[in-house]
Formats: structure tokens, C-alpha cells, sequence
């Protein structure tokens, strides 16, 4: 009898920890180093909620390979996909889902020195020096805004990638773009002022700026553990909304070696908080706008910036019905 009750002992055990003997591993690839775009994977990893859901999340750390190629090439199942990336990378024969969008509107804007006097509205950038970062959508986009406003909408750029934000500060060129809930926080807390002119306001269309995402052969192979992974990350986005605080912690101490200033975290999540970023003041969060998707599709089409796998402009507008999908998120968080 004392062995009849070790043995049910044990089965019990088993019966009563199968998260643990069954755990999915996932691995997601970010975009960047690691920012408050991120603060609910490390939330949802800190918290327990991946391993309550049975998985093993791996957050891999930034690499000079960006996000959609490694998960286009199988090399990481989830990733965080910029929303152009998403559309060019997906029309020229990548492989990519998004799942999951981060936030809910545009965080990107055009912005320039408060000082200028010279540049009241969109018109006034034209003739000035644009420090750019290397794509046709800046150029598309860019002139969109200015023409919008009655302008020609010509303009120099200088391709300076992320110098672009030391160059407007120490006025060496006029204007650039930035991501406000980071660079854009960075400069109201450190100066010089800046002013800016919203996307959306001035013809281009509004967009979820980046996604969770995979491939179409990983949700096929792997439904299930797609799913777990997207609604739990929701979770972990949701819980970030409503204890900053402790989400500010979290990111900080999950990423000790990049040295993130905590104060400067907090001050990021409350923008993306302040401005419905991650949950929309409607409360949706994670949800991709199907009107948004076809929205900006469209100007990446009309403006000729959708190639296929030749390199050759599309002729015909894709489906963008199939760029995307909102399957995987579960039940409000």
C-alpha cells in the first residue's frame, strides 16, 4: 500500500503541473533595443503570465538583422514589424502576418526646432534640408504633407539615420522625423523645444505604426501556440496600462545591461498611455483597424513604393485583407 500511494502520489503531481512538463517554446525578435513599444512582452514574462499560458518565451536581444527577416526566414516565430516593413517586405514575397498591433495610432511626426519662426505650417519646408533616414516612404510621405498644405513639396534630404536628431538640435538641418513617445519625450524633458506637424493631419493616412507578427506557415503549423502567445502578450500590454509603475520597474530591470534611465521609461509609458497608444480611449488594445490596414496600403501603392519579388512596381493593388489577421487575441484582457 505505501508504494500504491507514492505512485498516486506522483501522478497527482504530473496531473497537477502540466504547464511545466509541456511548455511551448516561442522566441519573438524586437526591432529595436529594447523600449516601452516592448513593456508588455517583458511584463508578461515577469509577471508569469507566458508560463501560466505553457509557454517559454524567449525575448531575443537586438541585431543588426532586422525583426521581419529573421522571422520571415524562420529564424525567430514572432517579431516586431514596422508597419512600411509589413507592406513592402509582405508585397515582394516575404512571408509575414501581422498579429498584434502595438499601438493604436501613428506614434510618428514630422518635427523641427520651436524656434523657427521661419515654419509656421507644412508649406514652409519647402526648399529646406530634411535629415533623413534612407526610404521612399520619407520622400512619399514628406511631400504628401507638404503639398497637402499648397506647397510643391520639394525639399533636400540628407540621409543621417538616428545623427538626424543631433543634427536638428544643434541646427545643422531643419526638420526630421521622430517617434514621440520616445525621441519626442526625450526632447520635452531635455530641450531644444520642438514643434510638430501630425501625419494624419495633413493627407497621409493613419496607421498602427508597428505589430506583433509571424509567418502564415508558423499559424498554420503552430495555431495554438500562436494564440497563446498573442492574447497572453495582450495581457501583458494591458497590465503595463494599468500599473505603469511597476511596468516601468519591470522593463528597467529585465534590460540592466542597456543602462535605461527609469525616470525617462516612465515618462515614455505615460505618453503612450496619455495619448491611447497602446489602449485606445474606446479601450481596444491590440486590435488591427481594417480601415487603417487598407487606408495605407493604398498611399504605399498609389505612391509606387510596393514592389514585388523582382523589384518591379506593382501593378495591382494586393488584397491587404491577408497582411493581417485579429484571430489570435483572445477575450479582452
Amino acid at each position: 500500500m505505501p508504494h500504491l500511494r507514492a505512485v498516486l502520489t506522483l501522478c497527482a503531481a504530473l496531473i497537477a503541473t502540466p504547464a511545466a512538463a509541456q511548455s511551448m517554446p516561442v522566441s519573438v525578435a524586437l526591432d529595436w533595443t529594447p523600449n516601452t513599444n516592448h513593456i508588455g512582452l517583458f511584463v508578461a514574462e515577469a509577471k508569469g503570465f507566458y508560463e501560466e499560458a505553457g509557454l517559454d518565451v524567449e525575448i531575443l536581444p537586438y541585431s543588426d538583422t532586422s525583426a521581419a527577416v529573421l522571422v520571415a526566414n524562420n529564424i525567430a516565430d514572432f517579431g516586431v514589424l514596422g508597419s512600411i516593413g509589413l507592406f513592402t517586405q509582405r508585397t515582394a514575397g516575404a512571408d509575414l502576418v501581422a498579429t498584434y498591433a502595438l499601438v493604436q495610432t501613428e506614434t510618428g511626426r514630422l518635427v523641427f526646432r520651436a524656434d523657427r519662426d521661419d515654419i509656421q505650417t507644412p508649406r514652409d519646408l519647402d526648399g529646406k534640408i530634411y535629415a533623413g533616414f534612407g526610404s521612399g516612404w520619407e520622400t512619399a510621405m514628406i511631400g504628401t504633407i507638404i503639398r497637402h498644405d499648397g506647397g510643391e513639396g520639394a525639399f533636400e534630404t540628407v540621409t543621417l539615420g538616428t545623427s538626424a536628431y543631433e543634427a536638428l538640435a544643434n541646427g545643422a538641418v531643419d526638420f526630421t522625423l521622430e517617434v514621440y513617445t520616445w525621441e519626442g519625450v526625450k526632447a520635452e524633458r531635455d530641450g531644444p523645444a520642438q514643434r510638430a506637424f501630425r501625419y494624419a493631419n495633413y493627407g497621409v493616412p493613419d496607421q498602427h505604426t508597428n505589430f506583433l507578427g509571424t509567418t502564415g506557415a508558423y499559424l498554420a503549423e503552430h495555431p495554438d501556440t500562436a494564440r497563446a502567445f498573442i492574447s497572453t502578450s495582450r495581457r501583458g500590454y494591458a497590465y503595463a496600462v494599468e500599473y505603469p509603475e511597476e511596468a516601468a520597474d519591470i522593463l528597467v530591470a529585465a534590460n540592466a545591461d542597456t543602462l535605461l534611465d527609469r525616470e525617462f521609461v516612465r515618462a515614455s509609458l505615460q505618453a503612450m498611455i496619455d495619448g491611447h497608444y497602446l489602449r485606445a480611449e474606446d479601450g481596444t488594445i491590440g486590435t488591427i483597424d481594417p480601415g487603417k490596414m487598407e487606408a495605407m496600403g493604398g498611399f504605399l501603392f498609389e505612391a509606387g513604393l510596393l514592389k514585388d519579388g523582382s523589384g518591379a512596381t506593382v501593378g495591382e493593388k494586393p488584397d491587404f485583407s491577408t497582411y493581417y489577421t485579429n484571430d489570435l487575441l483572445g477575450m479582452e484582457p
